[in-house]
């Protein structure tokens, strides 16, 4: 210990003393009571109590000398060193709803830590707090930690931490627990303690434990991190204990281990040789990637292998793998004509070639040739669970490869390269006027698809976007939301050419993803000066309003509009299939259990209630441009901007 801390450390003590006995002379002085009887019955008001008191409410060492200080304040409590380990880790926040079962972790975070790297973020909801680490990491690049309050902190969280699991993202989850039964207090801590609290999330997880000691939780830590973001990646657990957290380690020295990250797993090169060798070969191969890419650098690679076989790439909804400018950007229509396809990170390469239509009698039918070839890259198989069924229907490639896909795509590329002969060369250039020809048509038909309604109230999905568009162009712009509840207008209409200009889906379809995914994904952007925009659905933000409480409250810059059609219109559908099917008739009753009317939530209100700069709910479509306007002004000021627009269902 040097100097300075043992100064430190007397100096504390000798302030603790004088602090434990001002508080037994004031426990003499009134009977061991807040406040005596004299001035209860003179009407006197009494003193209110300090923070040092109001701390010690229930732990007041009224009747310790100063002999025994020692054995009741803790001058380096365990919690330190779990701060020391996390600030080790490239991990810059901590989304949390505070809980009394990691006090000891939250004090040291800001006390000690000084709330920096990590930064403590407050979440009204645990669901959101995850939800926010999907959408940052999907733009950041690594995690962030969560904070999650034992039994019912993971109960809340669970919705979240699957929609992370089915879209490959990964979280470090720290759960607070207190294992010892001897040393739980009466009520909340046994309720809320669990032999695993874990259990609950247990199977959409890559990996949790439950370290017994600090050096355990070091090693822990550097593992979890490490599995967390080593392909495929996904959330991981640690828990942390209570007692761990708050005990006193006094001098004792605890190692950090250094973290060492896996090098992502490339596919094995014969058979990577091989898959070069179809491609080169096939008369019309296509390119299906999904969730393929997670830098810039991966989706040049993939134009560089699209361009070597002048194939078309259909960009399925998992992440934005390829410039929906590029003329081969195409549809899922070209499986069709395929007669070999290449799937990257795809998760259900059996839906390329196959289908189930939704009528009564379910029965699959083959939407690819008869003789087309399917070769899958990716690290599906490399990591799965049995119980939740996100993993699809199981298919038979005719070549898989096991391998991260953007690791595998530069020996892919070369190959493809080293094997093109001349003429095949010139042969694959013939394609190249078709698949301009096709993205020119699709691209103008879109624009006129787009005019429809124009005028409409309430306002058409299509408007929105074309509005948000001449606004936006010339900034740094990035989609932080799905748009496939918009007819896909974004993937339409926008040039999308950057990955971080657009995020893809939740993974797991959970609703209440949107509008935290759509803040952590924000954050992310503020480190870079970007531009988020989320159309927010409004089932989805009333699953969790709190959110824009967060954006306000830390500063999150992020411009929502809303896709208001009060109601849940993908249920409605499907009640008005069913009836459809029933012979019951579209009218009447599909709107009951599927609107949000009667009263209409009022979003703008809920909105500002939490602090952010709203308008609406617009319902003139010539309204919406000047309300974008002033929001971006907002926008400006590093503050979080609403816009509630009443739209067309979809």
């Amino acid at each position: 210990m040097s100097e300075k801390d043992k100064s430190d450390r007397v100096n504390r003590r000798e302030f603790l003393s004088s602090a434990a006995a001002a508080s037994v002379a004031a426990a003499a002085l009134t009977g061991g009571s807040r406040a005596s009887a004299q001035d209860a019955a003179s009407g006197t008001s009494p003193q209110p109590p300090s923070e040092a008191e109001l701390a010690m409410e229930y732990d007041d060492p009224a009747g310790y000398s100063a002999e025994q200080i020692d054995d009741y304040f803790v001058e380096r409590p365990g919690s330190d060193f779990m701060v020391d380990v996390i600030k080790s880790l490239d991990i810059e926040y901590i989304t949390t709803n505070p809980g009394s079962s990691f006090r000891g972790i939250h004090e040291s975070i800001v006390n000690y830590g000084g709330n920096r790297q990590p930064e403590l973020l407050t979440c009204p909801h645990e669901e959101q707090a995850v939800a926010m680490g999907h959408g940052y990491a999907k733009v950041a690049g690594k995690p962030l930690a969560m904070l999650a309050h034992g039994t019912v902190g993971f109960q809340h969280a669970s919705m979240a931490v699957y929609n992370a699991w089915c879209d490959r993202v990964p979280i470090v989850i720290l759960g607070g627990n207190h294992y010892d039964a001897t040393e739980r207090r009466a009520g909340v801590e046994w309720a809320h303690s669990a032999q695993d609290a874990a259990t609950v999330v247990k199977d959409y997880i890559k990996w949790d434990d439950t370290p017994h000691s600090l050096a355990h939780f070091a090693e822990s830590m550097m593992r979890a991190y490490k599995i967390a973001m080593t392909p495929p990646m996904g959330p991981v657990v640690i828990m942390i204990d209570g007692h761990l957290q708050e005990a006193d380690i006094g001098d004792k020295a605890f190692n950090i281990p250094r973290m060492s990250p896996t090098q992502a797993p490339v596919g094995n090169m014969q058979a990577v040789e091989e898959a070069a060798r179809w491609l080169v070969e096939a008369e019309a191969p296509v390119i299906a990637a999904d969730r393929a890419v997670h830098s810039q650098a991966g989706m040049d690679q993939l134009v560089a292998l699209a361009e070597a076989l002048e194939a078309p790439v259909v960009n399925l909804r998992g992440r934005l793998n390829f410039p929906n400018t590029h003329p081969l950007w195409q549809s899922s229509g070209e499986f069709a004509r395929a007669d070999v396809i290449l799937g990257l990170e795809v998760n259900d390469p059996w839906s390329l070639v196959n289908r189930i239509p939704d009528r009564a009698h379910r029965v699959a039918q083959r939407r690819a040739r008869a003789d087309a070839r399917v070769i899958t890259i990716g690290v599906q198989d490399l990591f799965m669970k049995s119980n939740y069924q996100d993993f699809q229907r199981y298919f038979a490639a005719d070549l898989s490869i096991a391998g991260d896909a953007q690791a595998t795509l530069p020996a892919l590329t070369e190959a493809v390269q080293r094997l093109m002969s001349r003429s095949r060369r010139r042969q694959n250039s013939d394609r190249r006027k078709r698949w301009e020809e096709s993205h020119a048509k699709r691209r103008a038909a879109s624009l006129d698809a787009a005019r429809y309604a124009w005028e409409a109230s309430p306002v058409s999905t299509a408007r929105i976007y074309m509005e948000l568009w001449q606004l936006v162009k010339d900034r740094d712009w990035a989609m932080v939301s799905e748009d496939r509840q918009q007819s896909q207008w974004a993937r339409r209409l926008w040039p999308l050419e950057k990955t971080y200009q657009f995020i893809g889906g939740s993974g797991g379809a959970g609703v209440g993803y949107g509008a935290p995914a759509a803040v952590g994904a924000a954050l992310a952007h503020r480190a870079e000066g970007r531009l988020p925009i989320n159309i927010q659905r409004d089932g989805d933000m009333m699953y969790v309003p709190g959110t824009f409480w967060t954006a306000a409250h830390h500063g999150i810059p992020l411009l929502t509009i809303t896709h208001n059609n009060r109601g849940y219109h993908q249920e409605f559908m499907h009640l008005q299939r069913m009836a459809s099917r029933r012979r019951r008739g579209l009218e009447g009753s599909s709107h009951i259990g599927n609107t949000l009317t009667d009263p209409e939530p009022n979003l703008a209100k809920i909105a500002a209630g939490m602090g952010c700069w709203s308008t609406g709910p617009i319902t003139d479509p010539n309204e919406v441009a000047p309300a974008i306007r002033r929001a971006l002004d907002v926008i400006d000021n590093n503050e979080p901007a609403f816009i509630d627009v009443v739209c067309q269902p979809r």
